[in-house]
């Protein structure tokens, strides 16, 4: 199992997997979100190095740098799912995955770097395995108890990474643009999201 560190933030802790939650999964505001780019933004052309032994040269390149790792959120595809159970005994409940679709990386901010970079840069730094793309297919179970008079939901999706980052470029003489600061929501892994009231 992987480990990550989460940032302090008003965000609310991260969600613990496999666990009933008291709630629906909370809705991350992704106003301002679009996908993430899938190549490099343009670099600017190179030019020769001053003369002498002080010379700076750099290569060019556009940068990604995670700076603050704010928790998983899980995105639905498809109907939440739902079993009310009206006796006086434990019910089992099984929820079946109906709708299928694709989830990608969505950012806000002006991302220089590819999707590419983002997630190379990310598994590096949190230790965990991200994609720029995750298709969502029919047909994932999960089965679930579901205690007297209680209802008990299930929405299948994606668990993304939620997290903060600077974007920018490094020139040939090794100035660097103004630095973007850039909110990505990054696919992990499919799963379902399960609460009860």
């Amino acid at each position: 199992m992987n480990s990550v560190a989460y940032a302090e933030s008003a965000d609310p802790a991260p969600i613990e997997e496999g666990v009933l939650q008291p709630g629906p999964p909370p809705e991350a505001d992704e106003t301002g979100f679009v996908p993430a780019p899938t190549d490099e933004a343009e670099l600017p052309p190179v030019s020769k190095p001053k003369e002498g032994t002080q010379a700076e040269y750099c290569q060019p390149k556009n940068v990604y740098k995670p700076t603050a790792n704010l928790g998983k959120y899980h995105q639905g595809v498809g109907a939440t799912q739902a079993n009310y159970n009206a006796t006086s005994r434990t019910a089992r409940s099984w929820f079946k995955a109906k709708a299928g679709g694709e989830v990608g990386i969505s950012v806000s901010g002006e991302m220089k770097a590819s999707a590419g970079v983002l997630v190379a840069e990310l598994e590096a730094k949190y230790g965990v395995d991200l994609s720029v793309k995750i298709n969502v297919e029919v047909g994932n179970e999960v089965q679930v108890d579901t205690p007297p008079r209680k209802t008990t939901y299930g929405k299948y999706g994606v668990w993304r990474l939620k997290n903060t980052g600077t974007s920018y470029t490094i020139y040939s003489n090794c100035n660097t643009s103004a630095k973007s600061t850039v909110t990505s929501f990054t696919p992990w892994h499919l799963g379902w999201y399960l609460w009860e009231r």
